[in-house]
């Protein structure tokens, strides 16, 4: 997934996160001024902060796999453009070896 940047410098992924946590503190909100027991308060936060941590983790997941994705894909085409610039510098060395007549042992 491709995170693009706004107009205020954020990108989308920094976005859907910032609105997830959001709704996740408003459930948390909700849960403490809903009429119900201190008992069942604690549960439903207990229950509410593992979901929280179970989507943390699998976001983060997700994000390490696509960095590392993309660093792979980085290197790749590193090592692409490498050995396209070593070709064209051997290129160009036996072009001017050719037009001043020199050898490569000179």
């Amino acid at each position: 997934m491709k995170y693009e940047q706004n107009e205020f410098d954020t990108s989308s992924g920094s976005w859907l996160l910032s609105f997830i946590l959001g709704g996740l503190i408003g459930a948390a909100v909700a849960l403490l001024v809903a009429p119900r027991s201190g008992r069942q308060t604690r549960e439903q936060i207990k229950d509410l902060a593992e979901d929280a941590k179970e989507r943390a983790e699998d976001y983060y997941d997700k994000a390490r796999g696509q960095i590392s994705t993309a660093m792979q894909k980085g290197a790749e085409i590193l090592e692409q453009k490498k050995a396209e610039v070593e070709s064209r510098v051997s290129g160009v060395k036996e072009a001017y070896r050719k037009a001043t007549g020199t050898t490569a042992a000179e």
